[in-house]
């Protein structure tokens, strides 16, 4: 249905058009000369209908000379703002009031004529006046290239490269990622060349790959591209790209290891630190010295820093000719008895030995002295044979054999595993404070401000499935008088084939059964001197099940050699231990060796850290001790020949891949049972409680501890 609101509006339009039709018709017939042809009516009426303003020269509107109505309604000012956005076009200019309503067009219907050849240079056309140019669309600024115009040809080749080759430079996707993004950010202007020479950021990165060995690194995994036969713009490019790729390689190598650490053992855990090719190359592309900043990607420890040096005293000492020791009669020092005089054999070798195992004083002398004994037996320790000072057929072949490369391998293994370590290796906030346990050593410290504040001796596990294990964790909290919640390990390997020889060997032992609801069996032993524990436990949580802790078992600390135990660590003095941590992150509390002592008793105490201490048990069978002298200890677990080996292959990247392994069960294991007679510590055979996890590192016992039992020698089934 049509809508005739305005149809008054529109009758009094063609009203005023018929009134001025008979006036213009008038007026034409009157003025028009005799010559020209009349118009008929219609035509009369459009042209009065059609407006012809006067021309006139005036400037083209600006927009100064749109302003809004602001008298106008509301819903026409609405509609107003409305009609430009959606047309495109700037508002018309405020046309002088009439009679007819704002909403009434009549213009829309209306056709202007086509404007004569005539009116053109005199007469301006209504569109022109009343609407301003629509604005054109904004243009991208052009991109001005960055690149210099001799090195564009290599930067073009660049992006044909990176676009398609770039797997066969970078097997690593976030390395490839990370490439594409920092040369396209530069326009894929070439690095290290600058019109085809090499740049001083080039230079120092170069200089730095081919001394990579005294990182204890190997030179080969880093090839340098010879830029002195690149002269076409494909040779730079290939070039520049594959120096790109050995930085990262070796950035990543110098700060995470050669091998990843789960390549050795299963019972290896520490946090992940790898590089961020981003930041690598930021980092060396706007260094002052690329080739100091690559080099700070290697550990910054004291450990690593004393092994380098002693790494690079052994390289130096094989400068002249190899010397060989000649087999002959076996030689041996014997001191002098009231009995007998001194016995110093002489034989033509020993010049020669002397000069092999670094005996500077007296040089020609023939004599097996005292002094060459000394070095021939601490040269047998250090090559695992048994410290005799007796110059054997084995100490030969082992002298002869390249002794300075066998330390050599020893040091590059144990520089390797330092890069497994955290870079940050204690809490900052306490003055980088931390505990280091190294197991060939047996040896514990607790390290501040860059220096020793405490050692102590350690007794750590038993060579194979009961190897302490190497890791990083925190210490949260110590427990005195600690109840031991004997590991699942030890209780279905152990104590229950031990219950089948005598049912009665728990009670005995003071140790508490219990059966709990899924069926598996929970050992424990309260509080008291014959724990196994002893009087307190250091508690750092860790998916081995291992801690520190006291021990009974004072008399294992007088060994030499100290790998008796089920994988955790037992402390010699743990009252001292004790009170040194809670000193460090309770300063205001004033522990004592005495306050800790006073303790002591039968219910469980913990002490917990207001900030955690970083743990981390290493395996250092090379180390420079306070002195600075180098020391090599036995390898118990046989972690130096693993690596070895490893490194010495030929598989080069694939060791940085991670290995799975199996992890350990503490399930029930499937037809254990437990022989008739066994006595359960109450009537309610089922406990419930807290989780085997919360019993070993703390949290509420569920039941009263028993009194201790007294002491008895204790069983060799202790972690």
């Amino acid at each position: 249905m049509r809508d005739c609101s305005n149809r008054a509006g529109f009758d009094r339009v063609l009203m005023a058009v018929a009134a001025t039709f008979l006036t213009v018709s008038a007026t034409s017939a009157l003025a028009a000369p005799s010559d020209t042809p009349r118009a008929s009516a219609a035509e009369l009426a459009i042209d009065a209908a059609v407006p012809r303003p006067e021309p006139a020269n005036v400037p083209p509107p600006t927009i100064g000379d749109f302003k809004m109505d602001s008298t106008g309604a509301v819903p026409d000012a609405a509609k107003a703002t409305e009609k430009p956005a959606e047309t495109g076009t700037a508002p018309k200019a405020a046309e002088p009031k009439t009679d007819i309503k704002p909403d009434i067009k009549p213009a829309e219907n209306v056709t202007a004529p086509a404007a004569k050849p005539s009116d053109a240079a005199t007469t301006t056309p209504p569109a022109a006046t009343a609407t301003a140019p629509a604005a054109e669309p904004a243009q991208e600024p052009v991109k001005i290239s960055t690149v210099a115009p001799a090195d564009q040809p290599v930067a073009d080749r660049l992006r044909d490269m990176l676009g398609a080759k770039s797997l066969r430079y970078f097997d690593r996707k976030n390395e490839r990622a990370a490439v594409e993004k920092f040369y396209s950010a530069r326009d894929y202007a070439p690095q290290w060349t600058q019109a085809g020479k090499l740049t001083d950021s080039a230079n120092g990165v170069i200089a730095r790959l081919k001394d990579a060995a005294t990182e204890g690194l190997n030179p080969a995994d880093y090839p340098v591209p010879d830029f002195a036969v690149a002269t076409s713009p494909d040779q730079l490019a290939e070039a520049e790209l594959k120096l790109t790729a050995s930085m990262l390689d070796y950035a990543r190598q110098a700060q995470s290891g050669r091998m990843h650490w789960s390549q050795v053992a299963a019972d290896i855990l520490y946090p992940e630190h790898p590089t961020d090719p981003a930041e690598v190359l930021a980092n060396i592309s706007t260094a002052n010295d690329a080739s100091a900043a690559l080099e700070g990607y290697n550990p910054p420890h004291k450990f690593y820093k004393d092994l380098k040096g002693k790494l690079a005293e052994l390289r130096g000492q094989g400068d002249g000719p190899m010397i060989h020791i000649a087999e002959g009669p076996a030689l041996a020092y014997k001191a002098a008895t009231k009995k007998q005089g001194e016995v110093a054999p002489q034989d033509p070798r020993v010049p020669q030995l002397r000069a092999k195992l670094g005996i500077t004083e007296n040089p020609d002398g023939t004599n097996y002295d005292a002094k060459v004994a000394a070095a021939v037996r601490k040269f047998q320790g250090s090559v695992d044979l048994k410290p005799t000072g007796v110059l054997d057929d084995r100490t030969v072949k082992a002298i002869n054999s390249p002794k300075r490369d066998r330390q050599i391998d020893v040091v590059l293994v144990n520089m390797e595993r330092l890069r497994w370590l955290p870079r940050q290796l204690g809490a900052a906030s306490l003055g980088n404070a931390y505990v280091i346990l190294n197991v060939p050593d047996f040896t514990l410290k607790v390290m501040q401000n860059g220096a020793p504040v405490w050692t102590t001796r350690v007794v750590t596990g038993k060579p194979g499935k009961h190897a302490t294990p190497m890791l990083t964790e925190t210490m949260k909290f110590i427990t005195v008088n600690p109840t031991w919640n004997v590991p699942p390990s030890i209780i279905y390997n152990e104590y229950l084939p031990a219950l089948q020889q005598d049912p009665t060997v728990l009670d005995r032992m003071g140790l508490r059964l219990e059966r709990r609801r899924d069926g598996s069996i929970h050992i424990s032993q309260p509080p008291g001197e014959a724990n196994a524990l002893g009087r307190i436990r250091f508690n750092f949580p860790n998916k081995f099940l291992v801690y520190q802790h006291d021990t009974p078992d004072k008399h294992l600390f007088a060994k030499e050699e100290r790998a008796f135990s089920h994988g955790c660590m037992r402390v010699q003095n743990p009252d001292q231990y004790a009170s040194t941590l809670l000193n460090i992150v309770m300063p205001n509390e004033h522990y004592t060796p005495e306050r800790i002592r006073s303790m002591y008793g039968r219910s469980e105490i913990d002490l917990k850290f207001p900030t955690p201490i970083p743990v981390n048990i290493t395996y250092q069978t090379a180390f420079v001790d306070d002195a600075g002298k180098l020391q090599i200890r036995k390898d118990i677990y046989g972690r130096d020949a693993a690596m070895i080996a490893l490194l010495k292959n030929s598989r080069s990247k694939d060791l940085e891949a991670m290995v799975a392994h199996a992890q350990p069960s503490y399930t029930r294991p499937s037809g254990s049972s437990l022989p008739a007679g066994v006595n359960f510590a109450s009537d309610n055979t089922f406990s419930s409680g807290p989780s085997f996890f919360e019993r070993l590192f703390g949290g509420p016992s569920p039941m009263t501890p028993p009194a201790p039992v007294g002491r008895r020698p204790q069983p060799r089934f202790t972690r």
